[in-house]
């Protein structure tokens, strides 16, 4: 027999947000305010994280380099965590990819309704001597100085998610769905005490390629909905630090499953840059699940 479910949608993070809860024994009200308060979690986190938001508190670093700053345990922990990304990635996953994306035209929140190539700036962009992150990201004693302007939209999404998740575990779920835009945490059953079914947007056949996973993560990166073009140049949000001119057309988009979605978002963006070769090789190396869906519709499964 079927169990209930209580679901709600709305925007936040410049993105579609979904939740859904299956439990035979939660009320209306109490769902209600379970869900006020999820959106007050994305709420809060947009307000640290997000570069659109003028007084956010990243907002607040990027205006003022050179300058140390008493950072939120929110913001400490998310810029611990994207230091170690750094090295792990092998400089790919790169939170100073800000001044890149402004030049592209990406300087506003994304949607095709409100965007124009006219932002994008008639120029080749300079490729500048590396770097490591933590020369220009600087932790000390709860302290944090930025040298140059940062995005976290590259880590902040999953690690939201999670952040929800874990609140409706403390809160007694066990069955729930958890979608930041794609950026999903799937707790125990649906509401038919099966796995939850997540479909590969684009695939040729998705029922070939319908992703089954139970207190799993699973994140998408691709260019599918968030590219443009200027004159005949096409640009997506996906930039690659290591060659800033290369915007690469020939995935579509990658999907990871991983234990958090943290980790299944950080990592689906690097498995992208790298490409279905050196992507394939990673994932393969890390025994992680991914799929790579080709220009031509084709998915290509790292297990």
């Amino acid at each position: 027999m079927a169990e209930k479910i209580f679901e709600k949608e709305w925007r936040a993070l410049g993105t579609d947000i979904y939740v859904q809860l299956v439990s035979d024994a939660l009320q209306e009200t109490i769902a209600k305010k379970i869900f006020s308060e999820i959106e007050n979690i994305y709420s809060r986190q947009a307000h640290i994280f997000s570069r659109f938001d003028p007084d956010s508190e990243l907002s607040k670093m990027n205006a003022h380099l050179g300058e140390f700053f008493e950072a939120s345990s929110d913001f400490l922990s998310l810029s611990k965590k994207s230091l170690t990304y750094f090295k792990e990635s092998g400089g790919l996953f790169d939170p100073r990819i800000l001044e890149t994306l402004e030049k592209i035209g990406y300087d506003r929140s994304f949607s095709k309704e409100n965007f124009s190539s006219d932002k994008v700036e008639d120029m080749t962009l300079a490729e500048e001597e590396k770097t490591e992150l933590k020369d220009d990201l600087i932790i000390v004693n709860g302290r944090i100085k930025f040298q140059k302007r940062m995005d976290f939209s590259g880590i902040a999404k999953g690690v939201i998610t999670d952040r929800v998740a874990e609140n409706l575990r403390l809160q007694g779920f066990e069955n729930f769905l958890v979608d930041s835009g794609g950026d999903m945490f799937a707790s125990g059953k649906n509401n038919l005490g099966d796995p939850w079914g997540i479909a590969l947007e684009g695939s040729h056949n998705e029922n070939e390629t319908l992703l089954e996973i139970s207190n799993e993560a699973v994140a998408t990166s691709g260019n599918v909905r968030r590219n443009w073009k200027k004159g005949e140049k096409k640009f997506h949000h996906l930039v690659n630090p290591h060659r800033l001119n290369d915007f690469s057309f020939a995935l579509q988009s990658v999907t990871v499953i991983e234990r958090t979605t943290e980790k299944a978002d950080v990592w689906a963006k690097i498995m992208f840059l790298l490409g279905l070769e050196k992507g394939l090789k990673k994932a393969r190396e890390r025994k992680m699940k991914a799929f790579f869906l080709t220009a031509d519709g084709d998915t290509i499964k790292s297990i």
